[in-house]
C-alpha cells in the first residue's frame, strides 16, 4: 500500500520534484510541513533525488512570502474585510492572526522573539510562517526581528518534520 503511495507520488512529479516541493512550501498552512514529507517520498523513490538540497529549497520557498505578509497582508486583509465576497475569509484571516498575535504577547511578554520563534517552529495545525509573520505584524514587531524570528522557527520546524519522517516512513518503507 505505502509503496503504491510513494510510486504515485513519484509518477506525478518525475521531472518536477524541486519545483514541486519549492511551490509547496509557499502555500499557506501547509508550507514546509507539507513540503517535506513529499521531498522525503521522493527520495524513497528517487535515490537520486538529494533531501537536503530540497531542504534548503523548501526552507527558502517558506521563507519568499514572508517579507510581503509583513507589509502587505494586513492592509489587505483589513481593507477587504467588509468585502461582500471576501469578506468572510479575510475576517477569518485577522482574526487568527490576532488570536495568534495574543496567545504570544500572553505568553511571552518581554520574550516575544523567542515565542515567535517556538510558535512558528513548533508544527502545530495553524502555525507556521505565515500565520507567526500576520502575528508579527498584527502586534508590531520590529521587521528584522520578526525575520529573524519566522527564519528560525522555519528551521526548527523542518529539523522536527525531518526527524519525523525519518523515523515514521523510514520504519514504514523498512529504510530507517
Amino acid at each position: 500500500m505505502f509503496s503504491n503511495l510513494v510510486d504515485t507520488v513519484n509518477q506525478l512529479a518525475t521531472g518536477y520534484k524541486y519545483f514541486f516541493v519549492f511551490i509547496v512550501s509557499m502555500v499557506p498552512l501547509i508550507e514546509l510541513r507539507g513540503a517535506i514529507p513529499f521531498a522525503y517520498l521522493f527520495s524513497v523513490g528517487d535515490p537520486s533525488f538529494d533531501l537536503t538540497l530540497s531542504y534548503v529549497i523548501i526552507a527558502i520557498g517558506n521563507m519568499i512570502p514572508v517579507p510581503i505578509i509583513f507589509f502587505f497582508a494586513r492592509k489587505v486583509l483589513e481593507w477587504g474585510a467588509d468585502k461582500k465576497i471576501i469578506g468572510k475569509f479575510f475576517t477569518f484571516c485577522l482574526e487568527k492572526g490576532h488570536k495568534g498575535g495574543e496567545k504570544l504577547q500572553s505568553k511571552a511578554g518581554r520574550g516575544l522573539f523567542v515565542a515567535l520563534l517556538l510558535f512558528v517552529g513548533i508544527p502545530l495545525p495553524g502555525t507556521g510562517a505565515w500565520t507567526g509573520t500576520l502575528a508579527a505584524s498584527i502586534l508590531d514587531m520590529k521587521f528584522k526581528d520578526s525575520i529573524i524570528a519566522v527564519m528560525l522557527g522555519v528551521a526548527l520546524a523542518g529539523i522536527i518534520i525531518g526527524c519525523a519522517c525519518t523515523f515514521g516512513f523510514g520504519y514504514l518503507f523498512g529504510i530507517g
